[in-house]
Parts: structure tokens; C-alpha cells; sequence
């Protein structure tokens, strides 16, 4: 089980709206990985099962865009992600030590977009 590296990603506007449906489709494209996960694909997610990284469904806590041809952080996708972190929806399955490598990546773009993590208010 893996977090993803911090990227330091451009941050979009914080009045972007999030669909992360569309996100997810826009990054396959712009990662050339419609067939497959890849290095690229990677960096729009936080989380991804290591043992199965060829797998789109191995990929968890979406945050990224695609806007004007260049990946950005969306931070209406960093609250969602960060919102189910902290229970909602449901929460998300994670292995257990993964967890709080997972908020401390998030927290980083709080931060970049002067916001502070609901696990930390």
C-alpha cells in the first residue's frame, strides 16, 4: 500500500467547482493512461495499492484536474478527500499505517490554499 509522493501541484482557484467524475477522465487523457494506470495518473491521486498500481480501481482520494493542458490541485477535491478522511461518506479504506501519511499529504495543500484540515480544527 502506497501514498503517493507529494507533487507540490499548481493550485486552481478556490471557486473551482469539483466533479470528480470528470476529473478522472480528463487525467486519463492528459496522462495518456486510458489504458492503464501510469506515473502521471498517479500524481492526481494521494493513494494507490502498490500491489496492483495497473489497476484504475487501485487509485484512491482523487484531488487533481486537468485545467488549461496543466494538472492542478483542485482544493474543493482536497476538502472532499480530506472530508472523507475524516469520516465522511463513509470514510475510506485505507490500511491502517497509510492513514496519517495520507492527512499529512493533504494537509500540505491545505495549507498552500491557507485552509486548515478538518482532523486538525
Amino acid at each position: 500500500m502506497t501514498v503517493s509522493r507529494f507533487a507540490d501541484l499548481p493550485v486552481a482557484g478556490l471557486d473551482r467547482q469539483w466533479d470528480g467524475d470528470a476529473a478522472e477522465k480528463r487525467v486519463r487523457k492528459w496522462a495518456k493512461a486510458e489504458d492503464g494506470p501510469n506515473a502521471d495518473y498517479r500524481k492526481a491521486h494521494v493513494w494507490y495499492d502498490g500491489d496492483r498500481k495497473d489497476r484504475f480501481t487501485a487509485y484512491k482520494l482523487l484531488i487533481a484536474d486537468v485545467i488549461d493542458g496543466e494538472l492542478r490541485v483542485v482544493p474543493r477535491g482536497v476538502m472532499a478527500a480530506g472530508n472523507v478522511m475524516d469520516g465522511a461518506r463513509g470514510g475510506v479504506d485505507l490500511p491502517k499505517e497509510d492513514i496519517e501519511r495520507v492527512k499529512s499529504h493533504l494537509a500540505k495543500y491545505y495549507e498552500k490554499f491557507d485552509r486548515q484540515a478538518p482532523w486538525k480544527e
